[in-house]
């Protein structure tokens, strides 16, 4: 998907249509996200001189301080995930450590450029489940003329919606549900491991199942884009994006934060 670069002047005109006020905090993120894109333009021996920095929002519920950021993510087309920092500290709270917010975001990542690559590659993949089911319509194809003739007669009516509610059978695949590990065990990893070694113990399987051909054509064209998209690409520019434009937005630090008085201060 192409990006739209936008001067800082551009992206707090463009925050202004969805955040009232917030002038100072507007200004701070577009200059920013302006920042994360000349760092991607430099040399890699001067990109450590232009690291990204944190960004401390202050302010009352309500004044836009995650709108801003989930804004930003949107026009930059970048990665965005909300934690809410009290999550971590609740009394009996058993579940992944912090570092896995890192984690969630590249699997946000690789999720928004996924389905970037299926509507580039939607066009061929509705050709191939169109094919698809003309070919159920068919059973079985020959090469004579009659059933050439018979296909684009069938290709006709299926175009023009006349067989949307006939009844087809179809293979489905039946995806196994790794079993998810919730331990007091800081090793993450491990615990995925052996979410993927149960998965490969239980292959994905298939299932046939009657629906009606509009439904078997959105199924199919679901199938057709899965074959079609490059995974191994996928992962890689999905790890990349969310390195170079990925947003973590830590929400409620002033819930876990106390003061010398053991007072708490405004939102952030």
């Amino acid at each position: 998907m192409k990006k739209v670069i936008l001067t800082p002047r551009e992206t707090v005109s463009e925050l202004d249509k969805y955040i009232i006020g917030q002038s100072e905090a507007k200004k701070a993120v577009a200059i920013a996200l302006r920042n994360r894109w000349r760092r991607q333009k430099v040399k890699s021996s001067i990109k450590d001189e232009i690291s990204p920095k944190n960004i401390l929002m202050i302010g009352p519920t309500g004044v836009g301080k995650t709108e801003i950021a989930r804004r930003l993510a949107k026009l930059s087309n970048a990665p965005f995930i909300k934690i809410e920092a009290s999550k971590f500290t609740e009394v009996g709270y058993v579940g992944r450590d912090v570092e896995s917010m890192v984690r969630d975001l590249v699997e946000i990542s690789v999720k928004m450029i996924s389905d970037e690559d299926k509507i580039s590659i939607n066009t061929k993949a509705e050709e191939l489940a169109e094919e698809k089911i003309l070919d159920l319509l068919l059973y079985k194809e020959k090469k004579d003329s009659d059933t050439t003739a018979t296909r684009q007669k069938f290709r006709k009516m299926f175009r023009e919606g006349q067989l949307n509610k006939r009844m087809v059978e179809i293979n489905i695949p039946v995806k196994f549900s790794p079993v998810q590990f919730i331990t007091n065990n800081p090793n993450e990893e491990l615990e995925n491991n052996m979410s993927d070694m149960l998965s490969n113990l239980f292959p994905n399987k298939e299932k046939k199942r009657k629906v009606t051909i509009g439904e078997a054509y959105k199924i199919l064209i679901e199938q057709e884009s899965e074959k079609l998209i490059d995974k191994d690409s996928i992962n890689e520019r999905a790890i990349n994006r969310a390195e170079h434009l990925g947003i973590i937005f830590i929400d409620e630090i002033d819930k876990i934060a106390r003061g010398v008085d053991n007072s708490t201060g405004p939102d952030i």
